[in-house]
Formats: structure tokens, sequence, C-alpha cells
């Protein structure tokens, strides 16, 4: 046996001899050439587990049980012993490269300094070893790449270059922790189908972590669910898609989108395990709704430095054209560099446009001046991807939402205020004591709903929703997601949700429209993309959502 977790046992010093409880008595095993998916929500555990295995945690971890690596003890080694196997033997790729890898360095400096460190090349033998790995991840032209620097990539050539400073000492085991979880459908395909080759490859294990059941079947040998640091059910991937014991391992398998079928809701954790079929089927649409937004020939051009004096334009959004209705919903889709955000930013004139037209209540709204964009702003708001960035982390959640409405004028007083506020926080999910709190107090998703919460404080009729549910768990995203149809058959809303998540589309969107380099090039409804793609592009991002045990089979 390659690796042996037998009882391991985590829990953090959090002073006044307090001790809070991560892991509580997992075990499984890690074959030679397997691998093994570890799944579960956030704080499930599954990270801290994966990470005890060098001992990468803080200081103020304690740990009990055994870790054995091929039969030793990694418990009762030494510093010294676990930092020579760190990267030799044991390798990591993490969630998010931009902060695993090291900016002020070039990639090919970063990946010839465990080359060096571990396999004692010299510098010369290591730059040529790191061009090789390169050119194995899948970067093209890897000599020129090596001299390139984190910023200067995407997100996917900075997950291959993870992947290839994590191979490059051709370790026995490689722990990927939601090595895809940031990257579109495509890019998280193509990363799964390279961590797939390199494993027969190089004959080594893999540990997968991820909150995501139908992404794990289709590469996992077999399957750890994990929740609330315990161990719910394992067993080989077959076994657990197609004959769940466990409550929570079913409840995690329903509540993701599917493609198929359209449900009023998802189930979300709490319905499964208590039985409520709360799902039925979506309500039509009125498709004479009156138009809310109508967007013509939108364009939006960038310029870039070209020699020492040049100057050349990217034309990041190019003649885009549709119309939102009242309580409608447009998906728009694509992968990362499509233009997708930086056109829903151009129709907030976060970004200033090229040119076209946004019409809204009559008016333009890229050609109104400050102070009418301004009034105009409160009617139409923005939900961000990323809910740890955007709040105010000195703020409590209570500032956060009173402080637009006393901008904008909303409420007679401090008082009229905060209880509007409450309110809101009910109607989002979060109970009143939340009003108090600061954000780094609150999990992602419910950081999320503090965010749609302080959208909804200024009465807005349009929410523009960037990635708004892509960072959280597959359970979370589904509360996340009913909140916002629920919100939107209550209040009116109007939504542009932008995703590179077609499932997510397909159950929130009643319209479509597909951008590639800046240019739509399909555009229906929802369930007409998904039935019949026309344009081979759309029927790409289709054939890489992820599908499961079945699907893979």
């Amino acid at each position: 046996m390659l690796l042996s977790i037998q009882d391991l046992k985590v829990a953090f010093r959090m002073g006044k001899g307090v001790l809070a409880e991560a892991v509580k008595g997992v075990s499984f095993d890690v074959p030679a050439n397997t691998t093994v998916a570890l799944v579960g929500e956030s704080g499930s555990g599954k990270s801290v587990t994966a990470m005890s295995v060098l001992n990468l945690l803080p200081e103020n971890a304690v740990r009990s049980g055994r870790i054995l690596w091929e039969g030793r003890d990694l418990l009762q080694a030494d510093l010294g012993t676990l930092q020579a196997m760190r990267g030799k033997d044991v390798a990591c790729v993490f969630q998010d490269p931009m902060s695993s890898l090291n900016p002020v360095f070039n990639v090919g400096k970063q990946l010839c300094e465990p080359l060096m460190k571990h396999l004692k090349l010299s510098k010369a033998q290591a730059m040529v070893r790191a061009e090789e790995l390169l050119n194995e991840v899948g970067i093209p032209e890897p000599k020129r790449r090596l001299g390139s620097y984190p910023h200067e990539m995407s997100g996917g050539q900075q997950q291959r270059v993870m992947i290839a400073t994590a191979l490059a000492c051709e370790p026995q085991l490689l722990i990927a922790d939601e090595p895809t979880t940031a990257l579109d459908v495509t890019i998280q395909r193509q990363i799964l189908e390279l961590l797939a080759r390199l494993k027969e490859q190089h004959k080594m294990s893999v540990l997968f972590i991820s909150h995501d059941l139908g992404l794990v079947g289709e590469i996992a040998d077999s399957v750890v669910v994990m929740r609330h640091g315990q161990i719910r059910e394992q067993g080989l991937v077959r076994d657990i898609f197609e004959a769940p014991k466990d409550d929570y391992t079913r409840a995690l398998l329903a509540c993701r989108p599917s493609l198929e079928g359209n449900p009023a809701r998802l189930m979300v954790i709490d319905d499964h395990i208590a039985g409520r079929n709360v799902q039925g089927d979506a309500k039509a649409k009125d498709p004479d709704a009156p138009v809310v937004l109508q967007v013509r020939s939108l364009a939006k051009s960038f310029w870039l430095r070209s020699g020492l004096f040049g100057k050349r334009e990217f034309k990041a959004v190019q003649d885009v054209n549709f119309q939102l209705r009242k309580g409608h919903t447009l998906g728009v889709v694509g992968e990362s560099g499509s233009g997708k955000t930086t056109m829903g930013l151009t129709l907030l004139r976060l970004h200033e446009p090229t040119g076209g037209e946004v019409i809204f209540d009559g008016k333009n709204l890229l050609k109104l001046s400050s102070a009418e964009r301004q009034a105009m702003r409160r009617r139409i708001q923005i939900v961000f991807q990323n809910p740890y960035a955007s709040l105010n982390p000195r703020f409590t959640i209570g500032q956060t939402l009173v402080e637009p409405m006393a901008i904008h004028g909303i409420g007679q007083d401090l008082a009229e205020r905060e209880q509007r506020a409450r309110s809101l926080l009910e109607k989002v999910g979060l109970d009143g004591r939340a009003f108090g709190k600061y954000p780094h107090e609150f999990s992602g998703g419910q950081r999320q709903r503090v965010a749609i919460a302080r959208c909804l404080t200024l009465n807005p009729e349009v929410l523009v929703l960037d990635e708004a549910v892509s960072a959280l768990d597959v359970s979370v995203q589904a509360q996340v997601l009913n909140l916002l149809k629920d919100l939107q058959d209550e209040f009116g809303l109007s939504y542009v949700f932008i995703s590179h998540d077609l499932a997510v589309v397909r159950f929130i969107s009643d319209e479509v429209l597909v951008m590639k380099d800046g240019q739509v090039v399909e555009q229906a409804s929802a369930a007409r993309i998904l039935a019949a793609p026309q344009q081979d592009y759309t029927k790409r991002l289709l054939a890489a959502v992820p599908r499961g045990y079945r699907a893979a089979a």
C-alpha cells in the first residue's frame, strides 16, 4: 500500500486550551497507480486531511492517528524527512495557481528549483528538463514560455505550470486540491484529461480533492465522501454513483444542476436528507413581458502597446445585440477570454464602451452624464464572482447594507435603513445576528448572499451576475440559485447571468447568448441551445460539461 491513513484526527488550538476538531477519525487507503477522490463541501475536512500527509498545516494544528507511507508513519517523521519528501515523493497542485506561483520569478526559475534541489541537476540541465515538462503538459512554445511570468499566462496555462512543477521529480503521489474549480468547462476538461494521461504515463497515484461528485466520477477509481470531518461513505466510483448508501452522498449527487430537464428548484442537502421533493416543473415566462434592456451593437476595445512607440487595438467585445425582458434571465456563456465579463462591465459603464447603445427606460446608458449615471446605477446592480473580494473587510454586514441606501437617499433615517437591511438579510436566508458581524466570519456562500442583499437595498430592476456562483460548493450553489429564482419571482427582477457552467445556465436562463473572441456566435432559448446547438463551439462547450461516472463509462 502506497499511503494508508488510519484513524486520523486533526484539531486546531484556538487559545485558552480550546481545540476545534476539523478531522474526526478518518481512515482510507491510496493504492499504487490509483486515483482516489476526497469529496465534500467546504469545511468537510477534506483539504485538512490531504495536507496532513506532509504536515502542510498551520503551527496550531494537532494531529493524531497514523499516516503510513510505504509502511512508515509520517506522523513520527521529523521536518527534514518531510522536506525531502515534499515535491519528490509527494507533490501538490492547489486550487488557485496565482497564489501558488511566485509572481516575482519567471516560469523557468520556478520549474528549475525542485529539479536542482531534489535531483541535483545543473542549471543548464534543469532548463532543458523544464522545457520538456512544459511541452509534456501541453503549453505551446515551451522554450519561449520559460521566460514568462505567471501574470502573463491564462488561468489554464498557470495550472498547467503548477502541474509541470509538481511532476518535475516524478512523484509517486500527486495531491490535487480543487485544481479545476476556478477554470471554465473546456479548460477543466483539458486539465482532467491531462491528469489522467500523466497518471498512466508516470504510473503514479492521485489524491483528487473536489466538492463536485459529477466531476470526480470521470477521473477517480474510488471515492471517499466526507462531511463535518468524518467519512460518510467510501467505495469504488461505480458503486458510489450507481448505488450510494448514504443520504448525504445521494444529496450531493442530486443538488448539481443537470443539462436534462428544467426543474423549478434545485434540491439542496437538507431537502434530500429530509425526503422533501421541492423540484416541480419550471413555470413558463411571459414571452410578451416588457423589454427593460435593449443592447445594440455594443463594442469595447483596449489599446495595447506594440513595439517601442506603437499601439494596437484589441477588440474585446464586438457588435453584441440582445434584449432583456422583465422577469427574464439572459445567460451569457463562453470560455475565459470570450468577452462575456467585459460585456457585462461595459453595460454598466464600469468599462467605457467603444461604441453601441444600451437603452434602459428610454435612455442610452452610454450617453448619460455623471449625475444621471449615478441615479441610473441604483436601478442596475452587479454581483461579482469573488464574495471574498467584493465586501469591505472593515465594514460590518450592517454597514455594508446601510451605506448604499444612505448614498442614494433610500429610507428616512438610519433606523429605517437598518430595519430594511435586517429584513433583506432574512430574505436571503441570514438571521439578524449577521448584522453586526464582519465578512471574515462567514462562509463563501453566506458572503455571496450578503452581496445579493446589498444589491437589493437599492430596489434594482436589473442584476448583472458575473460568475456569481462559480466559486461555491455545488450544495451552496443550489441554495443561491434557488434564492435568485425566488427573488426574481417576488420582485420581477431581470438578470444578465454570466457563467462558464452550461448546466447552471440551463437551470436559471430563459435565453442564452454564446460568446467567443468577443462576438456572439449563437443566440437562442436555453432549451433550444442545449437540445440542438448550431455552432461547433457551442457543441464543444456542451461536450466539456462533467456528466459523472455513467456518462464516462
